[in-house]
């Protein structure tokens, strides 16, 4: 009597039946009167009449699964047919369709709870409802980007009010051996290099940010969180390098950089300076502010996306830096070294504030080492003016008299150290590793000899 182990097989609408039994068994165990293996086969049969029902509800479960899978693979698949945009058409589009997605990665992430059984039903629906998201995501992907490039705001780097790079005179100390008749007027410190720029400006238009958002939200939400990153960070590469046009930052190598002759390189270097305040206080805090305005529910996300945006752009004006701090030594080129120098150490904070994470410490890096290079070469290039004046050994007697040529223009190269004398006097401590260092006379010292 104990090896009777009953079975019964569900069919479909016998769930009164079932119920109807298990009521019937539940009475018969209340019977005092039954024996113990009466009492085991009817434990039995309450089982299996409970794992029944479970398994009709299951089914029951599916059918309306796959029930909800056709409405929504509808709404989706049909946007497939249609060449024109979602968010182009009416507002109630792709409010439908960003709800149609959201279902289906709700009856993706159920299937996937109950794909554990190991049912081949529920694992071949799983199967339909990725197949039916992947479409969803590729759509939202081309959207996204659709929606970042269409909605760009021109970017007006006039309104900076930076002077044209042409009406400032080039710094020339191209030889010792020149007469300076007019070194007074033709060298004149940058004016902007001091000019505070900070402002963030909108990149794409503030209006479209809550659709970008909640495209970034359902694909993240979906694990499709590298497909959206790389959307965003393809768009806004090309609009950061069109930035960089307006700029007027050419795209040159260090070769190429390091075989331009002064004169064309002192107005590159004018506009590298201008662009380089432009592009770290005002397009990259806006373009960080755009990665936060659309990801900014997942920093994680937000710090990668404006990393990898970014990196191409400050990394080829690193380069430039890089290629002026490993060229040859001049001291023609020693005041613009300086230029450089400043605006690179004013940005510092600025660069710094923007990749605070772990994911920017690669920028912070290299920032910093262009700009430890770039003061090797101020000392380098005064070293080498020095050994430039000391071998002079001229003898010849200065026609017509008066001021010998070398002392005018080593008196005036001197003199507009004035401007740079506390970051000269940094590089030189520095270098030296020895306490105040003044690159300077002390003209007080030089009256009390001379009286």
């Amino acid at each position: 009597m104990e090896d009777c182990k009953p079975t019964i097989s569900v069919v479909e609408g016998e769930e009164n039946v079932i119920t109807a039994t298990q009521n019937f068994v539940r009475a018969l165990e209340t019977n005092g009167n039954l024996t113990a293996s009466m009492r085991k086969i009817l434990e039995d049969l309450n089982t299996q009449l409970s794992t029944m029902n479970v398994q009709s509800e299951s089914k029951q479960g599916i059918g309306k699964i796959e029930k909800q899978l056709s409405s929504v693979e509808e709404k989706i698949t049909r946007w497939e047919s249609d060449h024109s945009m979602i968010w182009e058409s009416l507002p109630e589009a792709a409010s439908e369709y960003l709800q149609a997605v959201d279902e289906v990665r709700k009856l993706a992430e159920c299937l996937e709870d109950m794909s554990l059984g190991g049912d081949e039903n529920v694992k071949e629906l799983l199967r339909r409802t990725h197949g039916v998201l992947q479409i969803a995501m590729a759509r939202l992907e081309e959207e996204f980007s659709f929606i970042l490039s269409q909605n760009r705001q021109s970017f007006e780097p006039e309104h900076m009010s930076f002077r044209s790079c042409e009406d400032d005179s080039v710094h020339d100390f191209s030889g010792i051996s020149i007469e300076y008749d007019q070194v007074e007027d033709s060298l004149q410190r940058d004016s902007s290099s001091r000019v505070s720029v900070d402002s963030l400006i909108d990149l794409v238009h503030p209006n479209v940010i809550p659709d970008l958002k909640c495209i970034a939200n359902v694909m993240i939400a979906s694990s499709y969180d590298q497909e959206c990153c790389q959307a965003y960070i393809s768009t806004r590469k090309e609009a950061l390098d069109e930035c960089l046009i307006q700029l007027e930052v050419e795209k040159m190598s260090i070769e190429e950089v390091m075989r331009m002759d002064w004169s064309d390189l002192n107005i590159v270097i004018k506009k590298w300076l201008r662009a380089m305040k432009t592009f770290a206080k005002v397009y990259l805090p806006s373009e960080k502010q755009l990665c936060e305005q659309i990801f900014g529910d997942i920093s994680s996300v937000s710090s990668f996306c404006f990393f990898e945006t970014s990196k191409p752009s400050i990394l080829r004006l690193l380069s430039f830096g890089e290629a002026i701090a490993i060229g040859p030594l001049s001291p023609e080129k020693l005041f613009r070294i300086l230029d450089m120098y400043e605006v690179l150490s004013d940005l510092l904070p600025h660069i710094d504030d923007l990749f605070l994470d772990e994911v920017g410490s690669f920028i912070k890096t290299e920032y910093h080492e262009v700009l430890k290079r770039l003061g090797d070469c101020i000392v380098g290039t005064y070293s080498e003016f020095e050994n430039a004046v000391g071998s002079n050994q001229s003898t010849a007697p200065f026609a017509g008299g008066g001021i010998h040529h070398l002392t005018k223009y080593v008196m005036n190269y001197i003199k507009f150290f004035i401007d740079y004398s506390d970051t000269f006097n940094f590089l030189l401590r520095s270098h030296n590793g020895e306490g105040s260092v003044s690159m300077l006379p002390n003209l007080d010292s030089v009256d009390e000899k001379n009286k």
